[in-house]
Formats: structure tokens, sequence, C-alpha cells
């Protein structure tokens, strides 16, 4: 009985001194990464140009003496003291509808990045470990989805549906999952076949525990890089949406819907015209250095496998 107690101690006290491994390791590699990022200049530089941007888009109403929807001033008129980049053809004043729009704008590019990342990973992760039929399936359910002509569907669904900021998010999102879950599945194919995923599954752990547990982990870098080029591909796509008429619409705003209301004064009055179309190319090209911080950080090459 002794010898039995002494054996599960030890047993105990191995598989501790394992987690406790483990967990350096995993801590270790996240401030590995986490230094990589830090020590990339332009993604930081970036990162804080977006964080501020947002900031501002948020504390600076409060601040105006007009809201984003109030019309109570003239046409068009110049920038001045209380207009600080004048007024549009309602009398809205731009620099509240420049916050605002900026506001929705990154509202729509996140829920679409954050929602759609979730979706694709979870169809690619599960595709890729079970194989087979469901494999298939689910492969020729992104097929269906790809070759739909994308941006006319949601023009269509958006204009059926009330034209809102999270309508327009939750559309965008529903075509937006495909190529991270092409992505996943790849990754989840290759993850399967190894021996720590071998001997879960041996060990009876199911789909869920494995994916969650194993696979998903194991992809962070490519899932953290693909959503952050989800925001970017979001923000554009948005915009255009707007400048067609077919995204958000007043009494909402957001920069695509912006330029579309000012874009034929861009001789005549450029800052109704430069602000919005400045900010959009800003939050892209902002987010565009991050992402390839994010590449660089989880360069594959470096980064161990946890198991």
């Amino acid at each position: 009985m002794a010898n039995a107690t002494q054996t599960t101690a030890t047993d105990g006290s191995a598989a501790a001194a394992v987690r406790h491994e483990f967990d350096a390791k995993a801590r270790s590699q996240t401030s590995i990464i986490l230094g990589r990022f830090v020590r990339h200049r332009l993604a930081m530089v970036s990162l804080g140009v977006l964080v501020l941007l947002a900031l501002v888009s948020i504390v600076v109403p409060f601040f105006l003496p007009y809201s984003f929807a109030d019309a109570s001033s003239g046409g068009y008129l110049p920038p001045s003291s209380r207009h600080l980049l004048g007024t549009d053809q309602i009398g809205h004043d731009t620099l509240a509808q420049l916050l605002r729009g900026t506001q929705f704008s990154l509202a729509i590019a996140f829920t679409v990045a954050i929602s759609s990342t979730v979706v694709g990973v979870l169809v690619g992760a599960v595709a890729g470990y079970l194989r087979g039929f469901i494999d298939n399936s689910l492969m020729r359910l992104v097929d269906l989805f790809l070759i739909v002509p994308q941006i006319a569907v949601v023009a269509l669904l958006v204009h059926a549906l009330a034209p809102s900021w999270y309508v327009v998010a939750g559309v965008l999102a529903i075509f937006s999952w495909m190529q991270i879950a092409r992505i996943t599945r790849g990754e989840a194919l290759s993850l399967s076949a190894r021996e720590f995923v071998e001997a879960s599954r041996a060990a009876g752990a199911g789909t869920w525990h494995i994916v969650f547990k194993h696979l998903i982990p194991n992809m962070i870098g490519t899932i953290t890089v693909n959503a952050t080029l989800s925001v970017s591909t979001a923000v554009l796509t948005e915009a255009a949406l707007s400048f067609i008429g077919l995204g958000v619409q007043l009494p909402d705003t957001s920069l695509g819907l912006i330029v579309q209301d000012n874009y034929t004064q861009v001789l005549l009055r450029p800052w109704l015209f430069w602000g919005p179309f400045l900010a959009i190319v800003l939050i892209s090209v902002t987010i565009s250095f991050i992402g390839d911080g994010l590449r660089d950080a989880f360069d594959p090459r470096q980064t161990k496998v946890r198991a």
C-alpha cells in the first residue's frame, strides 16, 4: 500500500512538473512573439495611430458643439472656428460626421473580422481534423460561397434589410469567412497527423477537445494575421458599398457614405472629400502594417509547436 501511495505521489509530481514546464515554455513563446512585434517599429507606430484614431473618434464628439446629426447650420460653410472642417450640403458639421463615420466604419470592420474569423476557424479546423465526408461537405459549402458574386449579393441583402451598420456588418461577415476556413483547414490537416493529436485521440478525447486544446492554439499565428487583414478588407468593402449607395444610410453615417456625399466637391470644397478619404486610407494602411508585424512575430521558422 505504501509503495502504491508513493508511486501515485511520484506520478502526480511528475505530471505537475510536466505541466509547469509546458506552461513555462508557453509563456516564453508568448514573450518571444510579443518581443518580436514590439521591435517591429512600423507595426507599433501603426498600432498607436489606429488606437489614437479610435480614441479620438469616441472622445472628441463629447466636446463638439454639434452632433453628427445636427443640420442647424447653413450648407457648404467653409472651415471656421465653429466648424473646423466646414459643413456639408445639408448643414451637418463635417468634423462631427467624420468622427461618427470613423466609429461606424471601425465597428463594422472589427465586427466582420471577429465574427468571420470565428466561423472560418471552426469550419476549417473541424473539416481538417475529421476529414472524409465532413471535410468534403464543408469544403463544397466554402466553394459555393466563393463562386457567389459577393458584392452583388451583399448589396441586395443590405438593400432588402434595414441598411444600418450592424446589418451591413452581419451581411459582410456571412461572405467573409471562407478564406480563413480554407487556410485553417490546411493547417488542421497537417496538425491532426502530429503525435500529440494522435495521443489525445487514443486517450479518448473528443473532437471539440482536440480542436480547442491542440489545433486552434497551434494555429493562433495564422488566425491572428488573417483576422487583421480581414479588418482592412472589411473597411474597404464597406466603403465601396456605401459609396454606391448600398451600405450605411442616413441618419447613420460611415466614411464611405461621407465620401459618396462629397466626392463631387473634391475641387471646390476639398476638405469635405479628403477628410473621410484619408481616414479610410489611414485605417487600411495602419492595419496592413500591423498585419505585417504580426506575420513577422509569428514567423513559423522560429515558433515551436505547442503540444
